[in-house]
């Protein structure tokens, strides 16, 4: 089940839930000791799938545009554990997409992507808009998908 909300929708069990899985891929998985939560949560929608159990299996969130970049952008990528190797990670980001061109219609779409997913985001149309960088003792890259790219991963339901 998909679920997509602004941060002011979310009861304080589903935003535990988001916080948790984020804390376990991001700061322990990754070993990357950084404050998750930030200024930005309050101003995001959220999206996430989880399963009949209610357990949160993959996640990302929408910024709008201007609250990070100009454009709209999606972060926080990520698919936990148990649910990986199964295609829920390109689910999740045609979700995201989709999402974002519903919220923020004709609007460019700006991620900044850990640098060995760049041709994972390649392939949903994302390009690379900067030189790789350090974040949080991560190599970065930011990378944009125009709107005229979006049709082309669009999905039916």
């Amino acid at each position: 089940m998909w679920r997509c909300l602004p941060f002011s929708a979310l009861t304080t069990r589903e935003l535990y839930r988001i916080l948790a899985a984020r804390s376990e891929v991001f700061v322990v998985e990754q070993d990357c000791v950084y404050q998750d939560p930030d200024d930005h949560d309050q101003s995001a929608f959220h999206v996430w799938a989880q399963s009949d159990g209610q357990q949160l299996a993959a996640y990302l969130r929408i910024l709008p545009p201007g609250e990070k970049y100009p454009e709209a952008s999606i972060g926080r990528v990520l698919t936990r554990v148990a649910w990986r190797g199964v295609g829920l990670g390109r689910t999740l980001m045609r979700q995201g997409i989709e999402n974002c061109q519903r919220l923020f219609p004709d609007t460019p779409l700006r991620i900044s992507a850990q640098a060995h997913l760049e041709n994972f985001y390649g392939s949903f149309g994302f390009i690379p808009i900067s030189a790789p960088y350090d974040e949080d003792g991560i190599p970065h890259i930011e990378m944009l998908l125009a709107t005229e790219h979006v049709p082309a991963i669009r999905t039916t339901t």
